[in-house]
């Protein structure tokens, strides 16, 4: 794995300038992704936060080959490029290696491009699919998408005197990507440099297709301070709400476990469109919500075959 020390050395391939909100890590993500891949990269964008604000005609933060396409189709526009390779490849009209990656936001990715994604997937493309997820369509008004954890509040699932936010559990979308059977899929955040190019550098190894899945706090729409972007993703592993982990050739690998497993509710309260859940009367759907998050991390534990809370408990204990 390259170290930071050679990463900085490395040229960046998304410059600074863009138009990306203060304390958005949307461009963080794509900065460190592509400071991992050492070869020439063909980068797929689905429209959303990291393309209107990277893009914006006639200037572009991109120093590599863009292809920006429809919100809904980025994989499909990547994996069609990939194919193109190869053909060419066989024809002997490209002999370098070349690499391919689709950036897409969780609204693009969960939702309106997961038939794309799942295509591609099955096909056995070889590129690798990058999800920036901040948990809502962020660019086109905080609307709610499938990546938003239950309880938040967003332009279309409003807390107010009826509901308390979005009604729906978040879906799994890294689990989806594991059952296609490919060769990597991961899970990780912007907060974590080092364990995030070490999964791109292992993605874009694999001969076949990669998944990662990347979460990327929003400021507008989480209602944060944009300095504390870092902190909070680093929070939401330190409270097992986004464990990082990884599935390689089928084998599932915890990467991260916390000394002491943080609250899930404290993470929330730092978070504005949670701040309604913390009103009197309420206190019943905050200990369903933090319940949810504990179920997911002991299924997770289980698969990763690592002890359970309770058994490391007992290990420390006695």
């Amino acid at each position: 794995m390259a170290t930071l020390k050679e990463l900085a050395r490395r040229p960046n391939r998304l410059t600074g300038g863009h138009r990306a909100c203060a304390g958005c890590a949307a461009p963080v993500v794509a900065r460190q992704v592509l400071l991992a891949c050492q070869e020439p990269a063909v980068v797929g964008l689905a429209t959303g936060c990291l393309e209107v604000t990277t893009t914006i005609y006639p200037y572009t933060a991109w120093g590599c080959s863009l292809i920006h396409n429809a919100f809904e189709n980025v994989a499909a526009t990547v994996s069609g490029a990939e194919a193109a390779y190869r053909a060419l490849r066989r024809r002997g009209k490209i002999d370098r290696e070349i690499r391919f990656i689709a950036f897409g936001g969780d609204g693009g990715t969960y939702d309106i491009g997961l038939q794309s994604l799942s295509g591609a997937l099955e096909r056995g493309h070889r590129m690798l699919y990058v999800c920036y997820d901040n948990g809502a369509y962020e660019n086109t008004g905080i609307q709610r998408s499938s990546a938003t954890p239950r309880g938040a509040s967003t332009t279309t699932s409003p807390a107010g005197k009826v509901l308390p936010g979005k009604r729906q559990p978040r879906k799994d979308l890294t689990g989806i990507a594991v059952m296609h059977n490919i060769p990597y899929v991961a899970q990780t955040t912007v907060a974590h440099w080092n364990d995030l190019t070490r999964k791109v550098e292992k993605a874009l190894a694999v001969d076949g297709p990669a998944f990662l899945n990347v979460l990327a706090p929003c400021r507008l729409g989480w209602v944060t301070p944009p300095e504390e972007t870092m902190e909070l993703a680093r929070e939401a592993v330190e409270c097992c709400f986004w464990p990082l982990y990884e599935v390689e050739n089928g084998v599932w690998r915890l990467n991260y476990r916390p000394r002491e497993k943080k609250s899930y509710i404290e993470w929330m309260k730092r978070q504005g469109r949670f701040k309604h859940l913390f009103q009197p009367g309420l206190e019943a759907l905050l200990a369903d919500l933090q319940a949810e998050v504990d179920e997911r991390w002991r299924a997770l534990l289980v698969r990763c075959g690592e002890p359970l809370e309770e058994e490391r408990l007992q290990a420390v204990q006695g």
